[in-house]
């Protein structure tokens, strides 16, 4: 029988400090899929307020052609 193990929960990167800019396109495709979608706030780990701060962000870069719109 498996153990179970609860899981650590995640903390918003962007609450511990590090920030979001359109213009880091490394950064920025952390926050994007494989098809270029944004990723949900179950995946980023981040909390309401900074997930909209995230989307707002990538629709930027996409808006002046850092980052694809679609992949």
């Amino acid at each position: 029988m498996k153990e179970f193990y609860p899981r650590k929960k995640k903390i918003c990167q962007m609450c511990a400090g590090k920030s979001v800019k359109y213009s880091d396109v490394p950064i920025i495709s952390k926050y994007i899929n494989e098809k270029g979608k944004i990723l949900p706030r179950r995946m980023t780990g981040a909390c309401a307020l900074h997930q909209r701060h995230i989307a707002r962000e990538v629709k930027r870069a996409r808006t002046m052609g850092l980052i694809p719109f679609v992949k």
